[in-house]
């Protein structure tokens, strides 16, 4: 599997999220880098390629969903998992259709998670192994 596939990034101001996901994502072989903010996430994204973010929705300073639509604009083949306390249908409906491949409300199952990680970057070998 190639290595910049592995690389995660995950954005939560609470560092404990941030933190429990690093050590999941870690054990199940992801290079993973946490952010407290969209901003610094945005600006290490310019520097390095990610496959794959997971970020929350509900952030001081830029939200997920503005972070969602940046994301999409300037790098569109990165895949997107947003998760959120603040779970309510129109939210998800607004990041199904900013393209976010998967969304889940807190608490969530870190194995349903896990599912959704491996599922987007299955899917996107999928697509390089049939170009």
């Amino acid at each position: 599997m190639d290595t910049q596939r592995l690389r995660i990034m995950v954005i939560d101001d609470e560092k404990v999220v941030g933190d429990m996901l690093r050590i999941h994502l870690t054990k199940h072989g992801f290079t993973v880098e946490t952010f407290l903010d969209a901003a610094s996430a945005l600006r290490r994204l310019s520097e390095e390629r990610f496959a794959l973010i997971v970020t929350d929705f509900k952030m001081k300073g830029m939200d997920g969903m503005e972070l969602l639509k940046t994301v999409k604009t300037l790098y569109p083949d990165i895949h997107v998992i947003m998760i959120t306390a603040f779970a309510h249908l129109d939210t998800a409906i607004e990041a199904f259709r900013g393209q976010v491949h998967d969304f889940f409300p807190k608490p969530f199952k870190i194995k349903e998670l896990l599912e959704s990680v491996e599922r987007a970057l299955s899917r996107d070998a999928g697509a390089h192994q049939d170009a």
